[in-house]
Order: C-alpha cells, then structure tokens, then sequence
C-alpha cells in the first residue's frame, strides 16, 4: 500500500495489488471484517451446541421491546430465525430476510441478530450442508467458511 506523503493518513489511500492474489481485502476507515473458520466439517454438532445457541436465541428475546408495534413481528422474526439456523439444511436467505428486517425496523438489534448467523456453531451447521449453501451463506454475510 502506497500513500502520498503529503496527504493525511485519513485524507487518501491508493492500493496496488498486483501478482496471483486471493482472499478477503478490504480498504477504508471504520471497517468490520469477520471470518468464521468452523474447522472440519465432519465435526458434528452436538445437542450441547444446539443448547448453547438456543440459549442465546433466548437472551435475545429477553430483550426484545415486549410492548409496541413491532414486538409481535420482532419475536415472530427471532423465533423464525432460530427455525431457519437449526433446520435439517439452514435456510439462508431466511437468514438475511431477517437480518435486514432488524436492520430497517430495529436496528438497535442488527447487531446481535448479525451475531447469532455468524455464531461459530451456525457456521458448522452451513458448513455441514455443504455445497450452494455455503456459497451463499459466504455471499450474503461475506464470511468465509471452511468446509
């Protein structure tokens, strides 16, 4: 990476990449880049694991609003998201419809929703369907699994 002297370090940023190159790049202030690597694929998920995660499905829920317009929706939605993660072959676009409903109606939660898809176990469960799914799940939450 090269940058003009002169210039500030926030003011400019001129990148050359050049050569056989792959993976994950990214330029620019206020970035957040995650990486699930979920390790073996063959590695089942154990009960223990799906306790886990539905536990922090219901952290989550203690602490929807319990009152107003969206509070229906917001548990209809969790609950929806939970059934789409932990189905016999996750539903990802399920996933991101949910994700994005957060992020329009409750945004105070996208972050914690965005948590729960990109949870290492979720990421095992993905990466054990295999395939497409692992595509997409890599296309839609720009997350890279190793299966």
């Amino acid at each position: 990476m090269t940058a003009n002297p002169t210039d500030k370090p926030s003011d400019r940023t001129t990148v050359n990449i050049g050569g056989s190159v792959s993976g994950q790049f990214t330029v620019g202030d206020h970035n957040t880049v995650s990486n699930i690597v979920s390790g073996n694929a063959s590695v089942a998920v154990t009960a223990d694991d799906i306790a886990s995660l539905r536990a922090e499905f219901g952290r989550l829920r203690d602490q929807l609003p319990s009152e107003g317009p969206l509070a229906e929706q917001a548990r209809e939605n969790l609950d929806d998201l939970e059934e789409a993660i932990t189905a016999a072959e996750p539903d990802v676009s399920t996933m991101y419809s949910i994700r994005n409903w957060f992020s329009r109606k409750l945004p105070q939660f996208t972050g914690a929703v965005t948590t729960l898809i990109v949870n290492p176990i979720v990421a095992q469960l993905v990466a054990a369907a295999g395939g497409a799914l692992v595509g997409q799940f890599q296309q839609q939450f720009g997350t890279e699994l190793n299966s």
